[in-house]
């Protein structure tokens, strides 16, 4: 049983998708295609942000949103210590210095708690100047948008919601990627709303931000794109991803958004007396990118891991070294003591099988197979 049947979406959605990419090859119109602009503007619409550019990946995006936040050498970049490797990657390029925030137990996302205490301390050091806050929306679900916010105005700082994974996601109906002053999504093929290959976009409101996205998507154009006005990137969505995306956007926003939450909450309901099933807060509405257990230790993973692989169920663990443990950070020293629940995290938690063309029959094998551990 796969983790994600991209295959079995295909075929329900097929006769869309191929109608959509003859279209385009009709056309010829494979760069900047006016799939691009329907797709940009429907994009912003669903989430309800001012302006919406797409580009090459979600890593490109998070990377752009930086650029435009000013981030570089000096820099320190507040991001969750429980999170794919992307959302500290991308300010290390730019030279910045990560302070990693520990996240909370049950929802995995950052906890505004550490948060504060984090940005408290490197004021106090005095070593680095506190630029921003990555806060992700992990699994399908936003972080604490209040709360972060509050702290984030209390120091001045600007937030960049990293929604790779959180697209369709909302708290008391406000979607996911309209949280940050800068919000970014991946259309990564395995995510809630997927390409057929690479992509991503960034969502914001204000203006003289989504000016700079554009320049800096296409070699840091001016008035055209032979007037370089700064160092830019190359980095589009091509028409004939745009085109898949829009049909795949439709079955998100009809159907299959409601499919993954009635999934998850049987999920919930058949396995809560014996696991630590995921947490949804009141009010929260998560997209289910995965629905992820927590088990009592990494021994017990393993063994329920292997007893799901023997009956053919397919798991996948999300994330099994927390950020300040992977290797490219190894001279990490900063408020170690407070990143115990991501490196425990790690050791414990495992994703079963997550996606909106599950039937009832599988559900009920899954879950059964779990019960029978």
């Amino acid at each position: 049983m796969q983790f994600i049947d991209l295959q079995k979406q295909y075929q329900v959605l097929k006769s869309g998708i191929d109608s959509r990419i003859q279209k385009v090859l009709d056309d010829g119109h494979y760069i900047g295609g006016e799939e691009v602009k329907e797709l940009s503007q429907k994009l912003a619409d669903y989430c309800g942000a001012k302006y919406c550019l797409t580009c090459a990946n979600g890593t490109d995006a998070l990377t752009i949103a930086l650029r435009c936040f000013g981030v570089g050498k000096g820099d320190a970049v507040f991001v969750p210590d429980f999170t794919f490797f992307a959302s500290a990657e991308t300010p290390a390029l730019e030279g910045a210095i990560c302070i990693f925030v520990d996240v909370e137990e049950r929802t995995f996302n950052l906890d505004a708690d550490k948060l504060d205490k984090a940005i408290t301390e490197v004021l106090a050091e005095g070593k680095l100047t506190p630029k921003c806050i990555i806060a992700v929306d992990l699994f399908g679900q936003c972080a604490d948008y209040t709360k972060i916010r509050k702290v984030a105005d209390k120091y001045g700082l600007p937030i960049l919601e990293d929604g790779a994974q959180g697209f369709g996601g909302s708290i008391n109906g406000k979607k996911a990627c309209s949280f940050g002053d800068i919000s970014t999504t991946s259309f990564f093929p395995a995510k809630p709303v997927g390409c057929y290959g690479d992509g991503g976009a960034i969502f914001t409101d204000n203006k003289e931000y989504y000016d700079l996205m554009c320049s800096l998507a296409v070699h840091g154009k001016g008035s055209y794109k032979y007037d370089n006005i700064r160092i830019g990137y190359n980095s589009r969505l091509d028409t004939v991803q745009a085109a898949i995306l829009l049909e795949k956007l439709k079955a998100f926003e009809d159907y299959e958004l409601v499919n993954r939450n009635v999934i998850a909450n049987k999920y919930t309901e058949l396995l809560k007396e014996k696991y630590i099933t995921p947490l949804v807060p009141k009010g929260f509405e998560s997209s289910w990118a995965q629905y992820t257990l927590i088990l009592k230790d990494a021994e017990e993973r393993v063994k329920v891991q292997n007893a799901l692989k023997s009956k053919g169920i397919q798991t996948m663990i999300y994330y099994p070294i927390a950020m300040h443990n992977q290797t490219a950070f190894k001279n990490y020293n900063f408020n170690l003591s407070d990143l115990k629940v991501s490196s425990n995290l790690a050791d414990r938690v495992l994703s079963i099988p997550m996606h909106p063309y599950l039937e009832d029959s599988d559900i009920e094998y899954i879950c059964n197979a779990l019960l029978e551990i």
